[in-house]
């Protein structure tokens, strides 16, 4: 059996190689070999910016795999949400390519659960509070936005978690998303991050970026970084600091080591 930790992809190295370092993680404390791989995008990264390694990305890796002889897989989603567009889609392609291959199974460890996005996320919070010696600060906790409700849903569920985690250390937790699709349909993913960050009387805001990777939209020249800036332009005093990712979080990858231990078992017992 083949086991792979799958996240979206992204065109920016630093991506594929927090991958690869929670893929290295999660097989470590499993006691197995995790393979790194992109569902799309990261074949598109220069070889020499990633060790010299090529990224591998789901299609091509799998048909290798077939044609060596390999008929069975495991998959760890590294998504936030992966019941949501995504996850559907990369599952869509795997049912495709089985039938175009044929001869090989598959099937999804656990993700990572809401508790356990709050629990990191909560974390990341208390610890730049204290690095800053903030007192009571506005958090935004932020998703990329999208048109699955189901990943607006899992966005806010955590938010609400942050808000009872953290309780009165801070002065307010609410979610927001980086963009949305146009339409009333997609009104799931408001408030914005720029409508968040430009309510009156915020001064000192910690935006907890619901994202496991840095890549083009959290890197910190990415996306987020300058939705920010433009919202500390338009209000000078208003101070925007990120919290560190979801994916590289000790309790993250504890939490997708155990779904992967799991679905192990399940499958030594089929």
């Amino acid at each position: 059996m083949k086991v792979a930790l799958v996240d979206n992809g992204s065109l920016e190295a630093a991506a594929h190689l927090a991958l690869r370092a929670a893929a290295a993680a999660i097989g470590t404390q499993a006691g197995v070999p995790v393979e790194a791989v992109s569902w799309k995008h990261s074949s598109r990264v220069p070889a020499d910016l990633l060790g010299g390694v090529p990224a591998p990305t789901l299609t091509p890796w799998v048909r290798a795999q077939v044609a060596a002889g390999e008929r069975e897989f495991l998959f760890v989603p590294f998504f936030v949400s992966p019941q949501g567009a995504i996850g559907s889609a990369l599952r869509a392609d795997l049912e495709m390519l089985q039938g175009e291959a044929g001869g090989f199974d598959f099937c999804f460890a656990a993700g990572l659960a809401a508790g356990t996005l709050a629990t990191v996320l909560a974390d990341r919070v208390r610890s730049l509070a204290a690095t800053l010696g903030l007192a009571g600060p506005a958090v935004v906790v932020v998703d990329h936005g999208g048109p699955a409700a189901a990943s607006a849903a899992v966005r806010d569920a955590v938010a609400a978690a942050v808000r009872q985690a953290l309780g009165g250390s801070v002065a307010s937790v609410r979610a927001a998303s980086m963009e949305s699709p146009a339409g009333p349909g997609f009104a799931f993913n408001r408030p914005l991050l720029a409508e968040a960050l430009a309510e009156p009387g915020l001064a000192d805001v910690l935006i907890a970026p619901l994202f496991l990777s840095p890549g083009r939209h959290a890197g910190p020249e990415g996306d987020l970084a300058a939705i920010a800036r433009a919202a500390a332009a338009r209000a000078p005093g208003l101070r925007c600091h990120f919290t560190g990712l979801v994916g590289s979080h000790p309790a993250a990858l504890d939490s997708l080591s155990r779904a992967l231990t799991q679905a192990l078992q399940v499958g030594a017992h089929s």
